[in-house]
């Protein structure tokens, strides 16, 4: 192998039997980690949530600088990234072409990194923010104003907008450098090769392994778990079912069958077309809340947010609140914060899996820039329209908002005044509420198994289908016996060393970088080019 760096191991994947195609041992504790997790948590869900809660508090409560400070760093890394002299550097060898075209990876970036949470997300979270939170304190805004309004979706926008992005940024580049441009497992032990160097091949290794099969199984877990329930509300909206827990548990299944169908057929089939699919129809929802809300507040909505947005995200970067009694940015920023962070190895690797050929220029201004700007115009429609049809047409979208958060897109629709159209547009949502689902499904599906294979880009089916089951499973027991709060603050505060390996990410491609590309190299191809003139 290039560049000094040590061939793995021959015995890292089994040849035969049980686990072919796979690291026998971390399939094995993989396994033991994931049942041995459930059983507690599950066996007495009110002790293990106070564990796990109380873990969570003290992180928010006295790590919150970590935190802030390791996701602005990430955003300030990738944006010098995107402009320094290795921009042109390919994540693969010097003649390797993209796998998918630009559009289908865009798609799959979105399938993986955002998917269902903007279409509920985009209208409750607005509608929150406008009655409360700090900045509109600060500035003397009246809750519920236009003013407050601007502000909420400045909030929203911050939230699910570049800072977050950066953390996908770092982690999938590294992965896709290191082993397409390196020739390392595309595992997330590569990333971490310059620091750990062959110790990744041993326990060190494994262990840094299973953390992102912990983020991977049980945040999609959580999230098919806690994410049923808009889908239930629109389906109870339609009438077609009541939301129940036992119809939640048959959504639950057929999301998971789907999704598992789906990573089956690998990434250049069923992810691809499902993800340009919910691309377009997604494009097609939002021109529909464009188009029947009041059109030109929401305009006003979308400008004035991007550009209070645009004004404030280095300052609100960096902000923490110096108000102990005030718990808003612990409950918001810091959960945001730590979700996006537990989500990074999976999100990351995903991305890597899709992105061989591409620069780093590419790389960062596609994964970085481009889903922020669809989030500035989703999070200003969305939130605009809620706004507006709560303030022109009495719709009661804060209140539906203030007693489930699932049901406020839902009372958004309604509330355009249109009966005849409220109906398919619910279908619409509904469907992509879990066509989303399944993409998030499928992707974790196929991140596990090329982690578990060590690189693997098209692992055995029968894991695949195996792993696809599980995370179903996980959703549908921690459902039933209500630990999944639990695993969700569990997965936040697993975030914590998930965040010093992204710091360590970004120490180890820097260092990399400058070693493969010195700046006497440039200068001399400078030189050569004015010579050549």
């Amino acid at each position: 192998m290039s560049d000094g760096i040590q061939e793995p191991p021959q015995d890292l994947v089994a040849k035969t039997g049980l686990f072919t195609g796979m690291n026998a041992f971390m399939a094995i504790a993989s396994m033991v980690m994931i049942i041995g997790f459930v059983a507690f948590t599950i066996s007495d869900v009110e002790y293990s949530g106070a564990i796990f809660a109380a873990a969570k508090d003290y992180i928010i409560g006295t790590l919150d600088w970590f935190y802030v400070l390791v996701v602005s760093l990430a955003l300030l890394f990738v944006i010098w990234l995107l402009f320094s002299r290795f921009g042109d550097v390919k994540l693969g060898k010097d003649d390797d072409e993209p796998d998918f075209s630009t559009f289908s990876w865009i798609c799959m970036l979105f399938s993986a990194g955002l998917g269902s949470g903007l279409i509920y997300w985009g209208v409750a979270e607005p509608m929150y923010h406008i009655k409360d939170n700090p900045f509109i304190t600060r500035a003397g805004i009246e809750p519920g104003s236009l003013e407050a309004a601007a502000v909420a979706i400045r909030v929203t926008i911050f939230h699910w907008g570049l800072h977050g992005w950066a953390l996908y940024v770092l982690v999938g580049l590294s992965l896709a450098y290191f082993s397409y441009r390196k020739g390392l497992p595309l595992s997330l032990r590569a990333a971490l090769y310059p620091v750990l160097k062959e110790r990744i091949y041993g326990g060190w290794g494994h262990a840094v392994d299973l953390l992102g099969v912990f983020g991977t199984i049980f945040g999609l877990a959580t999230s098919l778990g806690l994410g049923v329930a808009p889908i239930a509300a629109g389906l109870e909206k339609l009438g077609w079912m009541t939301n129940t827990t036992t119809n939640q548990m048959i959504l639950v299944a057929l999301i998971t069958l789907l999704g598992t169908a789906s990573a089956a057929s690998g990434v250049g089939k069923g992810v691809r077309i499902l993800s340009e699919m919910n691309v377009w129809a997604s494009l097609g929802l939002l021109m529909i809340f464009l188009i029947l809300g009041p059109t030109a507040f929401i305009l006003g909505m979308v400008i004035t947010g991007a550009g209070e947005y645009i004004w404030n995200v280095i300052p609100m970067g960096f902000w923490i609140d110096g108000e102990p009694d005030r718990q808003w940015q612990s409950w918001w920023t810091i959960f945001y914060w730590g979700w996006w962070i537990a989500w990074c190895p999976f999100v990351g690797m995903f991305i890597a899996r899709v992105s061989k050929g591409r620069t780093i220029r590419q790389f960062c201004f596609c994964v970085l820039v481009v889903p922020t700007t669809v989030v500035v115009l989703w999070m200003g429609v969305f939130g605009g329209a809620a706004v507006g049809v709560d303030l022109f047409n009495n719709a009661g979208v804060a209140d539906a908002v203030a007693g489930d958060y699932a049901s406020g897109v839902f009372q958004t629709i309604a509330g355009f005044g249109y009966s005849g159209l409220v109906t398919p547009i619910t279908i619409l949502t509904t469907v992509l509420l879990i066509s989303w689902f399944v993409t998030s499904s499928d992707s974790g599906t196929l991140v596990i198994c090329t982690m578990l294979s060590m690189g693997d880009e098209n692992p055995p089916i029968k894991f695949r289908v195996f792993w696809g089951v599980t995370s179903g499973v996980v959703a549908g027991v921690l459902m039933l016996a209500g630990g999944l709060n639990a695993l969700q603050t569990a997965s936040i505060v697993a975030g914590l060393p998930i965040a010093v390996m992204v710091l360590a990410m970004g120490y180890g491609l820097v260092k990399t970088l400058h070693a493969d590309f010195p700046q006497a190299d440039v200068e001399d191809k400078m030189a050569l080019r004015y010579l050549n003139r």
